[in-house]
């Protein structure tokens, strides 16, 4: 029995990563997406600049996301508030953090 949840549990992982690994290539940039970041002196992320030259404080950008007008980017309810985060997609490159400075 043990077997079979093992092997249950394998194909799902390898389904999980299958999903999770899309090629850059893949990814479509037609709707308005974030493209570089701005950080405190902490290092937290306080504004957001767009493909289409837009700057946005965080709230501007936590609102859009929740509209749907920006791409590759989820908000999730976490320590008592919302938090703008890169949609989780196996690339590390586009993560919000990894984003060039402005």
């Amino acid at each position: 029995m043990t077997d079979h949840f093992e092997e249950v549990f394998e194909q799902y992982r390898k389904q999980i990563e299958r999903e999770n690994s899309v090629d850059s290539s893949d990814i479509d940039f037609s709707q308005e997406h974030i493209v570089a970041v701005r950080k405190n002196d902490s290092g937290d992320l306080i504004a957001f600049k767009t493909s289409s030259g837009r700057e946005l404080d965080y709230i501007q950008a936590l609102n859009e996301a929740k509209q749907g007008s920006l791409a590759h980017v989820d908000v999730f309810h976490k320590y008592g508030r919302d938090i703008l985060r890169s949609e989780p997609d196996g690339i590390k490159e586009n993560n919000l953090n990894q984003l060039p400075l402005f």
